[in-house]
């Protein structure tokens, strides 16, 4: 007698152990940032409840069903939810509105029956994401020696959040060809068609891509700038100012002539003049 007592015992602790559903693993809900969600609370058909219990690290609140259509008597206790919970019927499921990074993590909801005298439980896990911007895409390149042109392409975002993946899609001959991650390195060379490229981003609730970006633009195409074009450039850029001081101390050097040239006659006439009038025994005119 004592070895069946103890094994009805065990039965049902077995059963109770089930239909509190600790054995069962907690349904993934995801949710955005500043948005509302909704936990779904399954009941069993045909069943009164005593009350709901919902809970998050702590009890988060209590809801008992009212009596003869009265409404249920709710009693927020967590000083964080107040304001934002409510309570959808008949189930009585979570309903939390201008969600934060906080309300990430895990919930559950006992439901004690009135008609069974048992209790179920109903777990989930919360993850929280943010609606994503358009990507930044960042540029480097560098002309090697034989005339190709190397470019990394870095995909990045500000406040992204947690599981965000890259990827880029490359089109060119009507081919799309997806590499995986946010940096992608590529080449090209003069003469070549060049490749357009598209940068993906996404997480749980959002995709948004990047808008397009053409290598040629970047290096040696005609009437755009690369190192070759710079160096250019700038010997042309040092020809010509050189050339232009060169012009400006010629002209500087002929006036100065011109000035020199001018003033020599005036001068002649001067002395010519004080000559005749130191013979005639008059003073004569300052050179000055």
């Amino acid at each position: 007698m004592g070895a069946l007592a103890w094994l009805v015992l065990l039965l049902l602790l077995l059963e109770a152990k089930g239909d509190s559903g600790d054995g069962t693993d907690p349904e993934e809900v995801v949710a955005v940032l500043q948005e509302s969600i909704s936990l779904s609370l399954e009941t069993p058909p045909d069943e009164e409840f005593e009350n709901v219990i919902w809970s998050s690290h702590i009890r988060l609140a209590t809801v008992v069903p009212g009596k003869k259509g009265n409404p249920a008597a709710i009693t927020v206790i967590n000083p964080r939810y107040q304001g934002r919970v409510s309570f959808l019927g008949p189930s009585y499921s979570l309903q939390i509105s201008n969600l934060s990074w906080e309300d990430a993590g895990p919930y559950h909801a006992q439901i004690n029956l009135r008609t069974s005298q048992s209790s179920t439980m109903q777990r989930y896990n919360l993850r929280v994401y943010q609606r994503l911007l358009e990507p930044r895409v960042t540029v480097n390149f560098k002309i090697s020696g034989k005339d190709a042109c190397n470019i990394s392409l870095t995909c990045s975002m500000e406040k992204a959040g947690m599981d965000v993946t890259y990827s880029w899609i490359s089109s060119g001959d009507s081919i799309d060809i997806a590499h995986e991650g946010p940096v992608l390195s590529t080449s090209w060379r003069p003469g070549e068609d060049p490749l357009s490229y598209t940068c993906m981003a996404s997480n749980p609730v959002s995709n948004v891509s990047s808008h397009r970006i053409h290598a040629g633009l970047f290096c040696a195409d005609p009437g755009f700038p690369s190192e070759k074009a710079s160096s250019t450039f700038c010997l042309l850029a040092k020809g010509l100012l050189l050339l232009l001081l060169l012009v400006i101390l010629a002209v500087g050097l002929w006036v100065v002539w011109v000035q020199k040239r001018c003033q020599t006659p005036k001068v002649k006439k001067l002395k010519r003049n004080r000559m005749k009038l130191r013979k005639k025994g008059k003073p004569g005119p300052s050179l000055a």
